[in-house]
């Protein structure tokens, strides 16, 4: 059995979510969904919230709320968009709150200690609230942090350090032979030429005092709390159980086939440099792959909860439903560079695919049975359309690798060869002629299952659409329910 264990990156609490992170979800859930349809695998699915942040705690305060409180309701808002997004989570951490997470923290911790890669000194230097980083000078814009385009705070403290210039080499090896694969490759690209440019060691502490003593408390040392970097990081494996010595912490983290973290780019470097040294610094395994994905923009401006540019997922599923938006995100992100979001390319898209394309495909074989034999697929088990099947094979397959365009691609292939397989049989021709049923029953036969196997291959992008079509074709069975347009075309109101 193959197994896969995917994870989203857990978003500060801070604000409300934005598309480009239900992005991100989506983006995930689609190939955990796929891989769930490939004969014998096991996927785990994990989501969550990053909740030990510094921007959680001054917006709580500008809030004039208690942190804890400002985080716990703003989490659920993060936790609910599987709802109207369709996610298929296995399990979702919120790390304030869950029980697993603080000792899990606390063995990481420990075991860097341990291994002496842990020291404390003093550190000047420029941080940005919005990174939770701090910078050097020479990645700043005009002084300003090279994210967010916002000014830089100058910080002095004492703080623990973690020794990362001690794995230079073990991180350029590891990237350069893919034993920790980063996709797409320009992003690989990237990482590398940052551990090339050479590695300072980084502060894994904030003071209690700076952080309103919202954190967890370094191990030893109440003065400190845990960066949140450190501490988020580590949901990844706090949700397996790794704090308590869990069979689950064996079973998918140790043993799992794939490890795969789907990030967003400006996030790569806590990924692909600090997660993997941490982990090789406490004994434990590095994740698989990093499947790195660019931004959406509205107008060309980045969706940032910071930047105050935003677009609120729930509400376009509201107006255009899920599968109108899901299938936007598969058929039209670019992988590698940013892509603008707008209602009327979500709109056109969804028109054009879905209720003029495998809609309307499906609706137009349900007509067809019931016109010429009452709604009763006629006996017999022939194959499907070669075609189509080669079609499904691959888009399968592609969106098990996040490679969703390709795999969206592959399904309108799908959709096209059998409207071409219907114009050229005619089976409206066939039915005229009573002496010709005994053509037309196969056909109608082959029709069905074509479609039933396209319907059902589409759910790992358009689940909701998918039940309804796979209905309409009988569930497999062969009385079917009247036709009916699954997908309707979306009309824009003006204003």
């Amino acid at each position: 059995m193959s197994t896969t264990y995917f994870t989203v990156a857990i978003p500060y609490v801070n604000s409300a979510p934005h598309l480009g992170y239900a992005y991100e979800l989506v983006l995930a859930d689609v190939a955990a969904r796929a891989r769930r349809a490939l004969p014998d695998a096991s996927v785990r699915f994990l989501g969550g919230t990053d909740d030990y942040s510094l921007k959680n705690v001054l917006a709580a305060e500008a809030a004039g709320v208690p942190t804890a409180d400002f985080v716990t309701a703003n989490a659920q808002r993060f936790a609910e968009l599987a709802g109207p997004l369709g996610l298929s989570f296995d399990d979702f951490i919120h790390t304030s709150s869950d029980p697993r997470h603080v000792p899990a923290v606390d063995r990481l911790w420990r075991q860097v200690a341990a291994n002496g890669d842990l020291y404390r000194r003093v550190y000047e230097g420029d941080y940005c609230v919005g990174c939770e980083q701090f910078y050097v000078e020479s990645e700043l814009v005009d002084g300003c942090c090279p994210e967010h385009l916002a000014p830089v705070e100058r910080v002095e403290e004492e703080n623990w350090f973690f020794r990362l210039s001690a794995y230079q080499d073990h991180l350029e090896r590891i990237l350069s032979s893919d034993t920790l694969r980063v996709e797409p490759s320009a992003f690989r690209q990237e990482v590398l030429a940052f551990v090339r440019s050479g590695l300072e060691d980084i502060s894994v502490s904030r003071s209690a005092s700076r952080a309103r003593g919202w954190g967890v408390p370094v191990p030893g040392d109440p003065t400190q709390v845990v960066y949140v970097w450190f501490d988020a990081l580590a949901n990844y494996i706090s949700a397996l159980g790794y704090g308590t010595n869990s069979p689950d912490y064996q079973r998918w983290w140790h043993e799992a086939d794939e490890r795969i973290h789907v990030i967003g780019k400006g996030i790569l470097r806590f990924h692909a440099v600090y997660w993997p040294a941490f982990l090789a610094a406490a004994g434990q395994p590095l994740p698989t792959r990093i499947q790195v994905h660019p931004y959406l923009t509205v107008e060309g401006a980045k969706i940032s909860k910071s930047a105050g540019a935003g677009v609120d997922p729930v509400a376009v599923v509201d107006e255009f439903g899920p599968d109108a938006l899901r299938w936007w995100f598969a058929r039209d992100v670019n992988p590698v560079t940013d892509s603008d979001f707008t209602t009327e390319r979500l709109v056109a898209r969804a028109n054009e695919d879905l209720a003029g394309g495998l809609g309307n495909l499906i609706n137009r074989i349900v007509t067809l049975i019931h016109r010429h034999r009452d709604g009763v697929v006629p006996d017999g088990d022939g194959p499907c359309l070669a075609e189509v099947v080669q079609a499904v094979d691959q888009a399968v397959a592609a969106l098990a690798d996040f490679e969703l365009r390709r795999g969206t691609t592959a399904l309108l292939d799908g959709v096209a060869a059998l409207n071409r397989d219907l114009e050229r049989t005619e089976p409206w021709r066939l039915a005229r002629d009573p002496a010709d049923g005994g053509r037309l029953d196969p056909l109608l036969v082959r029709y069905w299952k074509s479609a039933l196997l396209l319907a059902e291959s589409s759910s790992p992008v358009i689940p909701d659409l998918a039940a309804r079509l796979t209905s309409l074709l009988g569930d497999g069975g062969r009385h079917l329910p009247s036709p009916a347009a699954a997908f309707s075309r979306i009309e824009v109101r003006p204003g």
